[in-house]
This record gives structure tokens, C-alpha cells and sequence, in this order.
């Protein structure tokens, strides 16, 4: 930890790896999106492995769950990711997958939220835009967000990077966090290495860090 003008900067994981100043997010682990990606048995695993280390750490949780509007509701943008995700050349022949109260929408079973932890639903790929994470996590007085959970390249790369410019330092725990694109994945974990902001760190030393 360094100190200037008043202010502990920390400098490594065990400088903010406090669960009085760090909350986990848990970034769509949702039925419809870990079915898709072929590493979603392995992610719910470590994602299972770090929420019991911060739940035993009484460390705030929250999750995100990506939502679907009705196609009534559905605007420029969403259609627009609707006919990529789903390579449709029609925004007609497109099908909202994340309604709310369908089976996809749900977080997978071995990581149900409990009572005392939140759960945000979001449009947007950030966790911060259009819900009151933000909010919630200054006046808590967090400091660090661990992040977890699918897809790095897509949602959780521009999460990671809203975080710093909101003044919040965010942890990956690489190897809790999948990727639709594996190389895609890499290259945006690299992005941010390279920014500096962020902290990369693993599904090891993080439950390690918090259990000490």
C-alpha cells in the first residue's frame, strides 16, 4: 500500500482484498447464457468456489441478470445485438432469449442468490448502466468490485473498465469468468491489463486472500 496526501493507493490484491471494502459481483450467470457457452459447467464451478469464500467472508454479493425486453420494446440497439447474437439478417425473425420469469432468464441453480444479497437486472453490457450498482456500492463504502461469471469479451470487459472510470477498482478472477470467444476473451483480459486499472487475479488466491 502507498500513502500520498492522505490516501492509502493500494497496490496489490491483498491491499484491497477486504470484505468490509470489496463487494463480488457475479455477472450473468444465467440458465439461457452458461447453456450457450462450453465452458459454463466449469465456470458455475469456480464461480461456485469464490461465492462460498465471500459468503464465508460475509463479503457483499450481488448478481446481474441480462433481460430481454418484448419485442414491442424492443428498440434500435437491442434489435441490432438480437440479429448479431443470433445471425438473423431480419430484426423480424429475431426472438427475445432473456424474458423475465423464463426458465433462461433465471440464475443457474448452484449459485441461487440468497436472502441478503442483491440481484440487478440490466439491458445494457455494463453492470452500472441503467441500475443502482453504483449507488449501492459507494454507499456501502466499497472501494473494489470482484468480478466473476460470462462472458468477459462481452459483458464483463466493459464492466471492469466503467468500474475504474466510476473510481471503483475492479479484480478479475480470471478463471471464474468465461467467454463466449475464447480468444476474444483473452484479448479483452489483455486490454485491460495493459490499461492498468484493473487486477487480474485467479480463483486460488482470491479465496486464499479472503479466507486469511
Amino acid at each position: 500500500m502507498k500513502k500520498i496526501n492522505g490516501l492509502d493507493i493500494p497496490q496489490t490484491l491483498e491491499d484491497v482484498c477486504d470484505p468490509r471494502r470489496m463487494a463480488l459481483l457475479v455477472y450473468d450467470m444465467q440458465v439461457g447464457i452458461c447453456s450457450q457457452v462450453k465452458s459454463g459447467p466449469h465456470i458455475t464451478a469456480q464461480t461456485a468456489t469464490v461465492l462460498a469464500a465471500a459468503r464465508q467472508a460475509e463479503m457483499r454479493v450481488v448478481f446481474t441478470r441480462h433481460l430481454s425486453m418484448p419485442k414491442s420494446w424492443m428498440g434500435i440497439t437491442q434489435f441490432r445485438t438480437a440479429m448479431a447474437w443470433q445471425r438473423k439478417d431480419e430484426p423480424d425473425d429475431v426472438h427475445p432469449w432473456f424474458l423475465r420469469d423464463t426458465p433462461g432468464f433465471e440464475i443457474v441453480p448452484e449459485l441461487a442468490p440468497r436472502a441478503g444479497e442483491a440481484v440487478l437486472d440490466k439491458l445494457a453490457f455494463s453492470a452500472f448502466e441503467g441500475t443502482p450498482l453504483e449507488f449501492a456500492l459507494r454507499d456501502c463504502g466499497i472501494l473494489a468490485i470482484a468480478i466473476v461469471g460470462i462472458a468477459t469479451e462481452i459483458g464483463i470487459a466493459p464492466t471492469a473498465s466503467h468500474a475504474a472510470d466510476l473510481g471503483f477498482i475492479p479484480v478479475i478472477i480470471a478463471d471464474a469468468c468465461g467467454a463466449g470467444h475464447e480468444e476474444a476473451g483473452q484479448r479483452a483480459l489483455k486490454h485491460l491489463e495493459f490499461m492498468g486499472d484493473t487486477m487480474v487475479s485467479d480463483t486460488a488466491t482470491f479465496t486464499r486472500l479472503l479466507g486469511a
